[in-house]
């Protein structure tokens, strides 16, 4: 009992030895010390969301500390040289993302699927409630095994390095350049783009949506110091990001339906089929509909990179 109490002491910033609130880094700062403030940032907001990600009663804390993780690999991944143990704290970092990732999608999963029955009938509603139990249960296993990896000495650890990089000493003779931050996730997303068939299957397309995040969590990074100019590239690598995550979102949806009603078994709910049938086809039209948008928005991307790191 003793050994479970100590592990759900909540981490306190002091107690990693962070200021508690975050140290920005200015215009005149190298790379190195805002890669080190934004390290900072995101671990402060990791412990902010953390106690309402154990509770679940509000499924915005995961997520923002979702993102926050994301960040931080983000940030890790454009400058490895000039951060103490990258590559090993990008390791923890996912294995924790692993253990966060899947509540979060069952959340996005049973709130967009509840949201599409607001103008079904009592008994297709109950019909759509029998469905999605079945995702009910899984989040509820997929919450446990979240709460059990942040009472785990192996967070805990992570929590520690975390703050170890943050208040590292910087070093002047490794400070990568600036805009490679950025240029080197729009290469890969534009290499990715260019090999597109005419018609990309969904998993391309999930890819690309993974590439424009990076592109806009690099651009997030040399904000402060680089201008107007990056600022319009973050803002149309968010938008693909949008239009593509609505895209995986229906993808997922779709399948998911699908996959249900395969699990009810041999005894056919022509109630529960009928309403399947209505959620997989809303879905479907949200995601041919999001494939005619995508490419439009990519040429905004790459009008405003090539401005950007000419």
């Amino acid at each position: 009992m003793s050994q479970t109490t100590t592990a759900r002491r909540p981490v306190t910033p002091e107690r990693l030895g962070l200021a508690p609130q975050p140290v920005p880094a200015t215009a005149r700062d190298s790379v190195a010390r805002h890669v080190r403030a934004a390290l900072h940032a995101q671990t402060l907001a990791m412990l902010h969301y953390e106690p309402g990600t154990r509770t679940g009663e509000d499924p915005e804390d995961l997520h923002q500390m979702r993102v926050s993780v994301r960040r931080l690999r983000a940030v890790l991944k454009s400058a490895p040289e000039s951060v103490p143990d990258c590559t090993r704290l990008r390791a923890e970092l996912g294995w924790l993302g692993g253990a966060l990732g899947p509540v979060r999608d069952l959340d996005v999963l049973i709130d967009r699927l509840r949201a599409e029955t607001d103008d079904f009938s009592d008994d297709e509603r109950a019909a759509a409630t029998t469905l999605l139990d079945g995702l009910v249960a899984e989040r509820l296993a997929a919450r446990e095994h979240l709460n059990s990896a942040l009472d785990s000495p192996r967070y805990r650890t992570l929590l520690t390095h975390l703050a170890q990089a943050a208040n590292s000493e910087v070093d002047d003779a490794v400070q990568p350049e600036l805009m490679d931050l950025v240029r080197a996730p729009f290469r890969r997303l534009r290499r990715a783009v260019r090999a597109l068939p005419a018609d990309p299957p969904d998993e391309d397309l999930h890819r690309l949506r993974i590439y424009g995040k990076r592109l806009r969590y690099a651009a997030e990074l040399v904000k402060p110091i680089a201008g107007k100019q990056i600022r319009e590239l973050l803002a149309a690598a968010k938008e693909l990001q949008e239009v593509l995550g609505e895209h995986q979102d229906a993808c997922v949806a779709e399948q998911e339906v699908r996959r249900l009603v395969a699990a009810q078994g041999d005894v056919v709910d022509w109630d529960l089929v009928f309403v399947a049938g209505r959620l997989v086809e809303r879905e479907h039209v949200r995601r041919v509909t999001t494939r005619d948008q995508w490419r439009e928005v990519w040429r905004t991307v790459d009008r405003q990179a090539k401005a950007a790191l000419r």
